[in-house]
């Protein structure tokens, strides 16, 4: 006798004409594939979309350098570009008046204003640099040190697109520009050190940072008052490692099946009831339950 392997098919097929169409069945198939397309959608959404975890460790992420690059930009609308400049001072004896490296200034508000910035390294140790009047050979009688800042970065920047819960850049918009023209502005900095490894395995070493801030009146300089806008920072111990995580391509397969499975066998219970329903009240108005 021979072995006929269609007697394997778990997928017996009905001819047709054992078939019964309804209108309840055509309803229910519709709504069960837009069904599994919204479920589809979604999970397609979720597979392409990257996992960013995070860990706290104590190192120090960048051993093969002491220093940590910044960049700043900043608006002073009431005071002249050839009035501002920067200053940087830290623990290590770094002490320099009116950094020039790197640094770019732009007129506004018709030459009375400028927007200032600098890009420049700093040591791994605590320090400040603070944007003033210092290094200015003449002094302006009312320094105003209002000001809008637009960016305050510590290390490298993140890639555009990339969304990363974390404070890369909290001081972004800041605005002081209703406080006392004769203010001296204060801003202390926790710089935290941070790695970002993407999915690829390529690393970067951006720094997060939190900072509170003050108000004072009362900073001499050489007998006057000369308002200044301080960034004090200190480095903090802990390092946050940031990996992007993308998930395996057999989950996504899983998913998939699962909502067809699912849709399908759940669609069909359905079915199945109100049809039994519909025949049971078709045999009690014909009076044939018994």
């Amino acid at each position: 006798m021979q072995f006929d392997i269609r007697r394997l098919d778990i997928y017996r097929k009905v001819p047709k004409d054992l078939t019964q169409p309804t209108l309840t069945g055509a309803i229910i198939s519709v709504c069960s594939c837009l069904f599994m397309l919204f479920l589809f959608v979604s999970e397609l959404k979720e597979f392409l979309t990257v996992d960013v975890q995070s860990v706290l460790m104590v190192d120090d992420p960048v051993k093969h350098s002491e220093k940590i690059p910044v960049f700043i930009n900043i608006t002073l609308p009431n005071l002249r570009c050839d009035y501002i400049g920067l200053d940087i001072q830290d623990d290590m004896g770094r002490h320099e008046v009116g950094f020039r490296d790197n640094t770019f200034k732009e007129p506004v508000n018709n030459d009375n204003g400028c927007r200032f910035e600098s890009h420049f390294l700093i040591n791994k140790v605590p320090g400040n640099f603070h944007v003033s009047t210092h290094s200015s050979h003449a002094q302006p009688d009312s320094p105003d040190m209002t000001h809008i800042i637009h960016k305050l970065r510590f290390g490298m920047d993140l890639e555009a697109g990339k969304s990363v819960q974390g404070s890369f850049n909290p001081l972004e918009a800041t605005d002081r520009t209703h406080s006392n023209a004769l203010s001296t502005h204060d801003y202390i900095l926790r710089v935290v050190p941070t790695v970002y490894e993407d999915k690829r395995g390529n690393i970067r070493y951006p720094f997060q940072y939190t900072y509170s801030y003050r108000d004072m009146m009362n900073m001499g300089h050489g007998g006057r008052i000369m308002p200044a806008i301080w960034f004090r920072y200190e480095m903090s111990p802990i390092t946050v490692r940031y990996v992007e995580k993308s998930k395996p391509f057999y989950t996504f397969l899983v998913m998939i099946c699962a909502i067809i499975g699912g849709t399908f066998t759940v669609a069909g219970i359905i079915d199945s009831l109100i049809f039994s329903a519909a025949e049971i009240i078709k045999k009690a108005e014909l009076g044939k339950l018994s």
